[in-house]
Protein backbone atom coordinates (compact mmCIF):
# COMPACT_ATOMS: atom_id res chain seq x y z
CA UNK A 1 0.00 0.00 0.00
CA UNK A 2 2.57 2.59 1.00
CA UNK A 3 4.51 4.75 -1.45
CA UNK A 4 6.25 6.95 1.11
CA UNK A 5 9.70 5.60 0.25
CA UNK A 6 9.39 7.12 -3.26
CA UNK A 7 9.26 10.70 -1.96
CA UNK A 8 11.68 13.16 -0.37
CA UNK A 9 11.30 14.52 3.14
CA UNK A 10 10.09 18.10 3.50
CA UNK A 11 11.85 20.97 5.17
CA UNK A 12 10.75 21.02 8.85
CA UNK A 13 8.65 24.20 8.54
CA UNK A 14 6.70 22.87 5.54
CA UNK A 15 6.25 19.47 7.17
CA UNK A 16 4.91 21.13 10.33
CA UNK A 17 2.51 23.30 8.30
CA UNK A 18 0.98 20.37 6.44
CA UNK A 19 0.96 17.93 9.34
CA UNK A 20 -1.37 20.44 11.00
CA UNK A 21 -3.99 19.76 8.31
CA UNK A 22 -7.31 19.09 10.05
CA UNK A 23 -6.06 20.32 13.43
CA UNK A 24 -7.08 23.96 13.07
CA UNK A 25 -8.73 25.92 15.84
CA UNK A 26 -11.70 26.67 13.57
CA UNK A 27 -13.87 23.77 12.45
CA UNK A 28 -13.39 23.64 8.68
CA UNK A 29 -14.91 20.73 6.77
CA UNK A 30 -11.84 18.41 7.01
CA UNK A 31 -11.81 18.80 10.79
CA UNK A 32 -15.59 18.29 11.01
CA UNK A 33 -15.39 15.00 9.13
CA UNK A 34 -12.28 13.86 11.00
CA UNK A 35 -9.31 13.93 8.60
CA UNK A 36 -5.79 13.84 10.07
CA UNK A 37 -2.56 14.08 8.07
CA UNK A 38 -0.20 11.36 9.29
CA UNK A 39 2.74 11.86 6.92
CA UNK A 40 3.67 14.51 4.39
CA UNK A 41 6.60 14.41 2.01
CA UNK A 42 7.29 16.34 -1.17
CA UNK A 43 4.39 15.43 -3.52
CA UNK A 44 2.96 12.81 -1.11
CA UNK A 45 0.58 12.60 1.85
CA UNK A 46 -0.95 9.90 4.04
CA UNK A 47 -4.18 10.87 5.78
CA UNK A 48 -6.60 9.04 8.08
CA UNK A 49 -10.35 9.33 8.38
CA UNK A 50 -11.15 8.15 11.88
CA UNK A 51 -14.23 5.93 11.81
CA UNK A 52 -17.32 7.10 13.65
CA UNK A 53 -20.85 5.69 13.25
CA UNK A 54 -22.16 9.02 11.93
CA UNK A 55 -20.16 8.37 8.71
CA UNK A 56 -22.27 5.27 7.96
CA UNK A 57 -25.12 5.17 5.53
CA UNK A 58 -28.23 3.07 6.40
CA UNK A 59 -26.72 0.01 4.65
CA UNK A 60 -24.06 -0.13 7.39
CA UNK A 61 -21.02 0.98 5.37
CA UNK A 62 -19.16 4.29 5.34
CA UNK A 63 -20.85 6.73 2.96
CA UNK A 64 -19.15 7.09 -0.43
CA UNK A 65 -19.18 10.86 -0.04
CA UNK A 66 -16.89 10.58 2.99
CA UNK A 67 -14.50 8.41 0.96
CA UNK A 68 -14.61 10.88 -1.97
CA UNK A 69 -13.91 13.76 0.43
CA UNK A 70 -10.91 11.89 1.81
CA UNK A 71 -9.59 11.33 -1.72
CA UNK A 72 -10.04 15.01 -2.54
CA UNK A 73 -8.37 16.08 0.72
CA UNK A 74 -5.36 13.74 0.92
CA UNK A 75 -3.82 15.34 -2.16
CA UNK A 76 -4.01 18.88 -0.74
CA UNK A 77 -0.85 18.58 1.42
CA UNK A 78 0.87 16.64 -1.38
CA UNK A 79 0.20 19.49 -3.80
CA UNK A 80 0.91 22.21 -1.24
CA UNK A 81 4.22 20.66 -0.19
CA UNK A 82 5.95 22.36 -3.13
CA UNK A 83 4.46 25.84 -2.70
CA UNK A 84 4.72 28.73 -0.30
CA UNK A 85 1.61 29.83 1.58
CA UNK A 86 0.72 32.42 -1.07
CA UNK A 87 -0.61 29.84 -3.57
CA UNK A 88 -4.23 28.76 -4.02
CA UNK A 89 -5.25 25.47 -5.55
CA UNK A 90 -8.72 24.16 -6.23
CA UNK A 91 -10.21 20.95 -7.58
CA UNK A 92 -11.09 21.08 -11.26
CA UNK A 93 -11.92 17.41 -11.75
CA UNK A 94 -12.48 14.50 -9.37
CA UNK A 95 -13.00 10.92 -10.50
CA UNK A 96 -13.59 8.19 -7.93
CA UNK A 97 -13.65 4.45 -8.50
CA UNK A 98 -15.16 2.50 -5.59
CA UNK A 99 -13.69 -1.00 -5.30
CA UNK A 100 -15.02 -2.17 -1.95
CA UNK A 101 -17.01 -1.18 1.11
CA UNK A 102 -15.58 0.23 4.32
CA UNK A 103 -17.23 -1.25 7.41
CA UNK A 104 -16.55 0.09 10.92
CA UNK A 105 -12.86 0.87 10.52
CA UNK A 106 -10.68 3.89 9.83
CA UNK A 107 -9.90 4.75 6.22
CA UNK A 108 -6.28 5.46 5.32
CA UNK A 109 -5.56 7.34 2.11
CA UNK A 110 -2.36 8.05 0.27
CA UNK A 111 -2.24 10.81 -2.31
CA UNK A 112 0.57 11.75 -4.66
CA UNK A 113 1.42 14.14 -7.45
CA UNK A 114 1.65 12.55 -10.89
CA UNK A 115 2.62 15.67 -12.80
CA UNK A 116 2.89 19.41 -12.20
CA UNK A 117 2.31 21.99 -14.91
CA UNK A 118 2.42 25.80 -14.74
CA UNK A 119 -1.20 26.09 -13.63
CA UNK A 120 -2.47 22.50 -13.35
CA UNK A 121 -1.44 19.61 -11.10
CA UNK A 122 -2.47 16.02 -11.77
CA UNK A 123 -2.80 13.78 -8.72
CA UNK A 124 -3.96 10.31 -7.69
CA UNK A 125 -5.01 8.67 -4.45
CA UNK A 126 -5.92 5.30 -2.97
CA UNK A 127 -7.96 4.52 0.13
CA UNK A 128 -7.48 1.36 2.18
CA UNK A 129 -9.15 0.00 5.28
CA UNK A 130 -7.03 1.05 8.26
CA UNK A 131 -7.23 -2.37 9.90
CA UNK A 132 -8.00 -4.73 7.03
CA UNK A 133 -5.72 -3.09 4.45
CA UNK A 134 -8.45 -3.76 1.88
CA UNK A 135 -8.42 -1.44 -1.16
CA UNK A 136 -11.61 0.64 -0.91
CA UNK A 137 -11.31 3.28 -3.63
CA UNK A 138 -9.03 5.06 -6.08
CA UNK A 139 -9.20 8.60 -7.34
CA UNK A 140 -7.74 10.82 -10.01
CA UNK A 141 -7.92 14.59 -9.76
CA UNK A 142 -6.85 17.74 -11.51
CA UNK A 143 -6.17 20.90 -9.51
CA UNK A 144 -5.77 24.47 -10.76
CA UNK A 145 -2.95 26.42 -9.11
CA UNK A 146 -2.76 30.22 -8.90
CA UNK A 147 -0.99 32.92 -6.91
CA UNK A 148 -3.04 34.71 -4.25
CA UNK A 149 -3.80 38.31 -5.03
Amino acid sequence: MTREHLYEDLEPDRAERWLGYGKWEREYYPKLVGFHAEMVKRDFCRMRLVYKPSLDQPAGVVHGGAIASLIDSVVVPAIGSAYDANVNFVTVNLQVQYLGALVQEDAVAEGWVVQRGRSMVFVEAEVHGGTSGKLIARGQMTYKVSQRA
